[in-house]
């Protein structure tokens, strides 16, 4: 083993607004073998998520501790058993878990999930079949709870939760309307995703197209990105809408203080609530979500897209593309 090398990104600064190339490291160790009880992953695949950029801060006010100054940058990622001294896992396995920006990472086998390269392609596990689509899941069926008829509104509806939710929506007969940037991102969530219309954010004015869209108001807002966009769907809300907060994209580079909702007495108006999503909560169910998805994409009815950059060394610049919208469905980093 010593003579392979492990090439690693790690934290090098707290980044303060947008992450810089200087906020990283990239060095490299050879790769030991495996001590009692661990196995060696190589890693494939890393599934780049915008929650990496909360987990660079040091704040206090998190579900995850900050990712520590030279630590290896923590991420999810899918990758293959090279060598096992632990019983549970056996060379050539496929498994998932927090393997962190590195070509090879090391476990006592906790938080590692076997997945099967038959049922779907590897990809898929870091998007629909991984976390996102747990998230888009569990958030959108156990806290937004949706019902035929009702409207429901998704932000940063071509990411990789967004579009889960969208369709999962359109599954439980609801109307949906996505909110995204840019035509073609537009143009996909209704052509190819079956969403009832979609609102650009970049072209048009949230508000007034949320008028247009939702004549009787929003049931269930799933929210990805908070901020300005939020404050419009709280000016739309039905008697009794439930709000999803998954996330709040447009605020994690911000350099002054996060926006909070300034129309947030519509939820007093309304009879509305807004409850907080995190995916950790439902691990102990995620088998009953993957069984459920996965029948949905083999009947055709749950679609994934993969956004795939090749190459460790691409990783800063891959992981910028989640603040700039530059990908289109789920952004993966192929390491090997």
């Amino acid at each position: 083993m010593s003579a392979t090398i492990n090439h690693q990104f790690k934290l090098a600064a707290r980044p303060v607004g947008s992450v810089k190339t200087s906020d990283w490291s990239r060095t490299e160790e050879a790769v030991r073998a495996p001590a009692e009880g661990e196995v060696v992953i190589q890693v494939l695949y890393l599934s780049l998520d915008p929650a990496m950029r909360g987990w660079m801060n040091e704040s206090k006010a998190s579900y995850i501790p900050p990712v520590g100054i030279n630590e290896v940058m923590r991420a999810l990622a899918l990758g293959k058993v090279t060598a096992s001294k632990n019983p549970k896992f056996a060379v050539g396995d496929h498994v998932t878990g927090l393997l962190g920006v590195q070509e090879y990472a090391y476990s006592n086998g906790q938080g590692l999930t076997k997945v099967d390269p038959k049922l779907a392609p590897l990809p898929v596990y870091l998007g629909t079949l991984g976390m996102p689509g747990m998230t888009g899941y569990f958030g959108l069926l156990e806290v937004g709870q949706p019902k035929a008829g009702d409207t429901v509104v998704v932000s940063g509806a071509a990411g990789a939760v967004g579009s889960v939710v969208g369709q999962i929506a359109k599954i439980k007969g609801a109307r949906v309307v996505g909110i995204a940037g840019g035509a073609d991102k537009c143009r996909y969530l209704v052509e190819e995703l079956g969403f009832d219309a979609a609102i650009d954010y970049k072209t048009e004015n949230v508000a007034e197209a949320l008028k247009a869209h939702c004549p009787n108001g929003v049931n269930v807002y799933f929210d990805n990105v908070g901020g300005d966009i939020l404050d419009a769907v709280l000016t739309r809300l039905a008697r009794g809408a439930r709000i999803v907060i998954c996330g709040a994209i447009s605020q994690y580079n911000n350099t002054t203080p996060v926006k909070g909702p300034a129309n947030y007495l519509a939820l007093l108006v309304q009879r509305a609530s807004m409850t907080g999503i995190v995916v950790s909560d439902y691990y102990d169910r995620a088998g009953e979500a993957a069984m459920v998805m996965a029948g949905w994409i083999q009947a055709g009815r749950l679609k994934t897209r993969e956004d795939i950059v090749d190459g460790l060394d691409n990783f800063p610049n891959a992981f910028d593309m989640l603040f700039t919208g530059a990908n289109n469905g789920k952004l993966v980093l192929k390491v090997a």
